[in-house]
Formats: C-alpha cells, sequence, structure tokens
C-alpha cells in the first residue's frame, strides 16, 4: 500500500483525473474571455451604426447642396443674357473711373465716417441699460427683466438695418439721422449680449468681498464687475465701430446719407464709372476704418 506522501496533487487550476467538475477559477476566465467579446462585437456595432448615421447625413447635405445649386444656377439665373455678351459690356464699362466726381465725394465720406461714430456712442447709451437686465447674475427683477432684456436684444440683430433705416426715413425723412437712429438700434443687440455675457462669466471672488465689507449694489457693480468687463467691453465697442463703418457706406441707398446715396445717385443716373468711382471710395473708407479699428483694440485690449 502507498502511503499518504505518494498521492500525487494536481497543481493548481488544472482538473485532476476522473473529476469532469471544472475549476471555477477557469470557469471565470472562460466567463471573462466571453463577456470580452460581446462587449467587442457591441462596440463593431455601434461603430458601424455610426459610421451609418455619418454617411447618412452626408448624404442628405449633398442632396440639398444640389438642390440649391438647381434652384439658384439652373432655373433662376438667365444664362441667355450671361452668354449674349451684354454682362461683360456692363462689367467693362465698370472698370472706368469717373475722377472727376472725387471732389464732391470728401463730404460724403467724412459724413459716413460721423454717422458711423455718433450711432456707436448712441448705440452704447442704449445698450448699457439692456445689458444690465439680460446679465442673469445681476439682473434686478430676477426672470421676467432678463427675458425683456433677452428679447431686445434678439429684436435689434434680428432686423436688418436697412428695414431699421426704412423705418425711421419714414418717420424722420430723409438725411443722416435716420441712418444713424438705424445704425443706433442695429447695434444695440450686439453691444448688449456680448457685455451681458461678459457680466455673467465675471469672477465672484470681488463681488463676495465687496459684498461682505457692506458695499452696496453699485459699488459691486462699479469696483468688481466693471473692471472685470472693461477689457472686453472696449474692444467689442471699437469692433462695432469698425462694423457701423461698413454699415453707414449703404445706408445712402435708402436715402440715408453718406457715401451711400452718392452711390445712389450715381446709379440712377446709369454712371458706370461714378459707379466705381464710389465704390472705390467706399473701399478705400473701410480699409481705413480696419486699420484705425485694429490699432485701438491693441491699445485698449
Amino acid at each position: 500500500m502507498s502511503s499518504p506522501r505518494d498521492t500525487v496533487e494536481p497543481a493548481p487550476g488544472t482538473r485532476a483525473q476522473g473529476n469532469s467538475e471544472p475549476d471555477p477559477r477557469e470557469r471565470a476566465v472562460n466567463a471573462r474571455g466571453i463577456d470580452g467579446a460581446r462587449a467587442i462585437d457591441q462596440a463593431l456595432a455601434l461603430r458601424r451604426r455610426d459610421h451609418q448615421r455619418i454617411v447618412l447625413v452626408f448624404a442628405i447635405l449633398f442632396a440639398l447642396l444640389l438642390a440649391c445649386l438647381y434652384a439658384i444656377l439652373v432655373r433662376d439665373t438667365d444664362w441667355a443674357r450671361f452668354l449674349s455678351g451684354r454682362s461683360a459690356g456692363t462689367f467693362t464699362r465698370s472698370f472706368g473711373l469717373d475722377l472727376d466726381l472725387l471732389p464732391t465725394l470728401t463730404r460724403p465720406a467724412l459724413e459716413t465716417v460721423l454717422m458711423a461714430t455718433l450711432a456707436t456712442g448712441i448705440g452704447l447709451l442704449l445698450a448699457l441699460p439692456v445689458a444690465l437686465l439680460g446679465a442673469r447674475n445681476i439682473t434686478p427683477f430676477g426672470h421676467s427683466s432678463y427675458l425683456f432684456a433677452r428679447a431686445l436684444m434678439s429684436l435689434s440683430r434680428s432686423v436688418h438695418e436697412i428695414v431699421w433705416a426704412l423705418l425711421f426715413v419714414s418717420a424722420v425723412g430723409l438725411g443722416a439721422l435716420a441712418g444713424v437712429l438705424a445704425m443706433s438700434v442695429r447695434s444695440v443687440g450686439f453691444v448688449s449680449k456680448t457685455l451681458a455675457e461678459a457680466i455673467e462669466d465675471v469672477k465672484p471672488g470681488p463681488i463676495e468681498a465687496i459684498k461682505a465689507a457692506g458695499g452696496s449694489p453699485l459699488q459691486v457693480l462699479l469696483f468688481a464687475i466693471v473692471p472685470q468687463v472693461l477689457p472686453v467691453f472696449a474692444g467689442n465697442l471699437v469692433f462695432e465701430w469698425d462694423i457701423n463703418i461698413r454699415r453707414s457706406t449703404v445706408m445712402g441707398l435708402v436715402g440715408a446719407g453718406g457715401l451711400g446715396l452718392a452711390l445712389f445717385r450715381e446709379m440712377a443716373k446709369f454712371n458706370y464709372g461714378g459707379i466705381a468711382t464710389v465704390v472705390l471710395v467706399i473701399c478705400a473708407l473701410v480699409v481705413a476704418g480696419e486699420w484705425v479699428s485694429h490699432y485701438l483694440r491693441k491699445a485698449v485690449i
């Protein structure tokens, strides 16, 4: 008879001969392998669905692009006029300049700059209370004043400045005043929205410190909020002035003065050389405004 010492014990993790029951550790390893395979299959299926969704989205966008090209370039384009040569003649006449018109454009150009500057200043005065009402963290009358201010911002941005100019021309008559008022109202949306968002993003530390020291709401506004938002606000204000330079050049198309009015007169006379001259002056004025705006933003921010 063999002694108990002569009995060979199976190695850990292996099944003894004649024992059909698998080791628990082996079952765990097999279960983990099956779960891993299922996870891989699910990830591959999810990736295939995402790929199919992306392909479908791009196919829809491509179909919409083809529909737009067909509607604009095929159905709504007068190809007979374009191919007849009359368009080439119009472009050729537009390259000539009426240099005799240049001395008469000095006053409209100056009027355009003054319109943009005055409109930016009036828009600033109108935008400040709207921004204070539209900042969620300092609005004085809760959700109602916040919604009212946001509605004013949306209204100002939604209506084009030409539409505002038409409204003010019918109210105050032809002239630069209608253009100034139109650009002022149009400026309220951009200036007040950017200022309100800057106020909402201020750091709360200075505000809490002034409140803890017994500061009034006005002191919180002046010494905790204004220093934080002033650089962003000043940069956006200069940018809005630059935008108003561009806007003021077309205000005259509805009788609101400036270079736009000179352009409208030359268009009414079919003076292609005069039109090209006015457009050239407008481009020079816009470039000058961009240059001034660039250096003002560098000086302010």
